[in-house]
């Protein structure tokens, strides 16, 4: 091997568009993060007797336009790794958008009941709503547990298997997924069965994991990019003339 070819072989592969790809899933990754001031915006109109109350209705407003940016957010990711990911496994890449895409829809679903509060409130419904209202909690309270609780540990079972197998990120943050995704699910079945609250310490304990392993993987891919990897080498290798020394002689 002459000293042209080992530089070839040790130098990084150039990945203009997969930079570019990498650092938007990275971007999408960290915006998914933005609801985080729902869980206060969302108190008042989460008690019993909001619809019959003076308000306020800005925060659910707030809350609501944060959520919707989430959820949008949440099919993004899947849509930007895609190309990449379908490489790997196309099965398992599909698999992963169409998870994103239910999160993302339950999302929006779980936002409507809080509007609709709203709007039986600012009508006058009185008195006559508040079991109307309660049941739009309750709605809210299942889409999420279903939706934004659960959902999230099959996405990490999806796309952590596809990192962890492509290497395109560190295999510790993939790990991060596997090690939250049966936590998550089980702190899921333990409110389903009312062993805990939805909004409690041990479901903030066990969704911990799986809000590392989103967020690091966000960070990593705006601040690295992808790691080189078979699968990307193919995306450059198509995507990419090839230039003179790389012609076959």
């Amino acid at each position: 091997m002459t000293s042209t070819d080992r530089t070839t072989a040790t130098k990084r592969v150039p990945m203009d568009s997969l930079r570019k790809t990498a650092l938007a899933a990275g971007v999408l990754y960290l915006v998914t993060f933005v609801s985080i001031p729902t869980l206060a915006l969302y108190g008042p109109v989460l008690a019993p007797n909001y619809i019959v109350g003076p308000g306020p209705d800005t925060a659910v407003f707030f809350g609501g336009v944060l959520e919707m940016i989430v959820a949008l957010a949440c099919i993004g990711t899947a849509v930007v790794l895609y190309p990449v990911l379908k490489r790997q496994n196309e099965g398992v890449a599909l698999g992963f958008v169409g998870v994103r895409v239910l999160e993302a829809a339950t999302i929006f679903a779980g936002v409507v009941p809080l509007l609709s509060i709203v709007t039986l409130r600012q009508a006058g419904a009185g008195a006559d709503a508040l079991v109307t209202g309660q049941a739009l909690v309750a709605l809210r309270d299942w889409t999420f547990l279903l939706g934004q609780g659960f959902l999230p540990a099959l996405n990490a079972l999806l796309l952590g298997s596809l990192m962890y197998r492509s290497r395109l990120v560190p295999r510790v943050l993939p790990l991060l997924g596997f090690i939250g995704a049966p936590l998550l699910v089980a702190s899921v079945a333990a409110t389903l069965f009312d062993l805990w609250g939805q909004v409690s310490a041990p479901s903030a304990l066990a969704a911990l994991p799986i809000a590392l392993w989103e967020f690091s993987l966000g960070v990593y891919l705006i601040v690295r990019g992808f790691k080189p990897s078979p699968v990307t080498a193919g995306m450059v290798a198509a995507g990419t003339p090839p230039a003179h020394h790389d012609v076959a002689v």
